[in-house]
């Protein structure tokens, strides 16, 4: 399980054998979350986060969103 970035005490990771449809992982002490690359930025699970670090983390994807696809496409291929 790659991780692709840490920030914040988040980390941003992918699992190696997982669905097709591009999606992150997030890790922090608190919890857990996944979210969906594409179409769009969209939280897929949630698992204790609050929703001010669902906030903190969307806009970080926001922001590292082309690293978060060229990193996706370099680990499962385009």
């Amino acid at each position: 399980m790659p991780t692709v970035l840490k920030i914040n005490g988040y980390r941003f990771f992918f699992f190696s054998r997982e669905e097709l449809r591009k999606h992150i992982h997030i890790q922090c002490q608190h919890g857990e979350a996944k979210f969906w690359l594409e179409p769009q930025i969209e939280l897929a699970k949630n698992y204790k986060l609050s929703r001010k670090e669902l906030g903190e983390i969307e806009k970080i994807i926001e922001e590292y969103y082309d690293d978060f696809i060229k990193a996706w496409e370099v680990h499962f291929g385009s």
